[in-house]
């Protein structure tokens, strides 16, 4: 773990990698004060046909997770918002039967709270995902999910990413029909598989050292792990300054797979089951047979071999697949920062960027 000097008094963590591991009590926290906010969702999206996610950065991320869960598990169309559409375009769009999901962090990202006043006055019913109960955003939307990460002090968001992820899952069970397979319980084992992953940290530590000298990295998923693949790209461009591609496996084979060499490795993110675990194993094999090195997160022992080396996901008797990517980004998590270590950066505070960003000017 890197430490930060203290005057003589020997030395202390990072603040990111003490929220990393403060996550499974912040989802705990997040789970309690949200499923009883399930009834009351379900009464405001019951004329609703679609879901359409507003955000930018981490939590866009956060809702390309949504975007597949919503659909493929509580049977809800879901699309992700172009805010410029509102901001710039001022689009006159009938937004009737829309169920608007704005997330954000602060809740205070100009650009996030106009467009979800934009849906709101073109006919969408609202919600606000935000860690400020207190902030514009939460004070416009019809309902509003405040997330229980409480302070976070280092820049990349991390423990603030995944109690998104857990709003935006009590969100999906609030849409979900009865016998969908969305239930509060699988929620409630979340918090635990998450803690689980935080015994990744020496193997992180030991990936980093070999990433060290890479300038390119491809990062990929698919189906629920993209967006894990997303964020852990986002992450080692902001806070390592490696240039991360995040892809999808479809994306990723449909050509620009061409980048992969000896100087560009491959970091691969999977669930331990699921329809996608194939073929994100069949990836590996084909990348490992070039001179690109091929890393791993999660998956199962089949995937594992095909890689170079892997840093461990769930298991799959510990989360399904539609759950999975709560724990796939922690071993993420913690690369980054070791790897900000490695390279000696601070963490904590990457160049150029604040903990609330305006897009635009």
């Amino acid at each position: 773990m890197w430490t930060r000097p203290l005057s003589g008094e020997g030395v202390v963590p990072s603040r990111m990698r003490v929220e990393i591991g403060e996550q499974p009590a912040a989802l705990r926290r997040t789970f309690d004060a949200l499923l009883p906010q399930v009834a009351e969702l379900k009464a405001l999206a019951r004329d609703t046909r679609q879901v359409l996610f507003i955000a930018r950065g981490s939590s866009d991320n956060a809702a390309v997770y949504g975007q597949y869960l919503c659909a493929a598990r509580a049977g809800r169309l879901a699309s992700l918002g172009s805010p410029s559409l509102a901001t710039a375009y001022h689009a006159d769009l009938d937004l009737g039967g829309v169920l608007a999901v704005a997330v954000s962090q602060s809740g205070a990202t100009e650009e996030i709270v106009t467009t979800l006043d934009w849906a709101r006055h073109h006919g969408a019913r609202t919600v606000a995902i935000t860690n400020e109960a207190a902030s514009p955003l939460a004070e416009l939307a019809d309902a509003t999910l405040v997330t229980r990460a409480g302070d976070e002090l280092a820049v990349p968001a991390t423990k603030t990413y995944t109690t998104q992820l857990a709003a935006i899952a009590v969100l999906a069970l609030s849409l979900a029909r009865a016998g969908a397979g969305l239930e509060p319980g699988e929620l409630r084992r979340v918090p635990e598989a998450v803690s689980g992953m935080l015994g990744s940290a020496s193997a992180a530590e030991e990936l980093a050292q070999r990433l060290v000298d890479a300038r390119t990295l491809v990062v990929s998923g698919r189906g629920f792990a993209y967006s894990t693949a997303l964020e852990i790209a986002l992450k080692l461009k902001e806070t390592c300054y490696v240039t991360a591609v995040g892809l999808s496996y479809a994306d990723l084979v449909h050509g620009p797979i061409a980048i992969l060499d000896a100087r560009t490795p491959a970091l691969l993110v999977a669930a331990a089951d699921g329809p996608m675990l194939p073929e994100m194993t069949a990836l590996a094999h084909r990348i490992a047979t070039t001179t690109a090195p091929v890393y791993g997160i999660g998956g199962d022992a089949t995937f594992a071999a095909a890689c170079h080396t892997t840093l461990p996901g769930p298991p799959a008797s510990g989360l399904p697949e539609y759950l999975a990517p709560f724990a796939l980004v922690v071993p993420g998590q913690l690369l980054v920062e070791a790897l900000a270590r490695a390279k000696g950066l601070d963490p904590d505070a990457p160049r150029g960027l604040d903990k609330v960003t305006q897009t635009d000017a």
